[in-house]
């Protein structure tokens, strides 16, 4: 389900008052792959729903560079939401995640290996009002820069 961002912090607000432990990740989800999927379905272990932070379209060209994303807001939305493990998304426009954890306040945050608490300004914000900080162990080799890499040298193999 797609909430908007003005309406998160209530959203996840009854959430947890429901009893649910909240579980929040959040990333660009621009050509879903197998890594993907696996990251997802462990950050949501972690807890009773997953709420995934999308990036927007504008937030992904000032990460990623101007030829990106591939795949528009609207669709990479629509396609995490399919997914079993992800519960509700929320499509946010800055490069980082700081204004919008301060408003879902999970009691869980995940991201990817590539990534230490001490790089993490999201994880520090979790940890000063006691959330947990999980770093997850990303699929080697499985990335949507690697996928367009093969795309572009006409590389069907894998």
């Amino acid at each position: 389900m797609l909430i908007d961002a003005s309406k998160i912090a209530d959203f996840c607000k009854v959430l947890r008052e429901g009893g649910q432990k909240v579980v929040f990740t959040n990333g660009c989800f621009d050509i879903l792959h197998a890594g993907h999927v696996r990251y997802l379905k462990k950050a949501r272990s972690f807890g009773d729903c997953l709420v995934l932070g999308l990036n927007s379209d504008a937030s992904v060209r000032r990460i990623k560079g101007p030829t990106r994303p591939i795949n528009c807001q609207e669709d990479r939305a629509e396609v995490a939401d399919a997914l079993a493990c992800v519960d509700y998304v929320v499509i946010f426009d800055e490069p980082t995640a700081e204004a919008l954890i301060t408003r879902v306040h999970p009691d869980v945050y995940v991201k990817g290996g590539d990534y230490t608490l001490e790089t993490l300004p999201e994880g520090q914000i979790v940890k000063s009002y006691g959330g947990e900080v999980e770093l997850v162990t990303l699929v080697e080799g499985r990335s949507t820069t690697n996928i367009i890499k093969k795309i572009q040298a006409g590389d069907s193999n894998g």
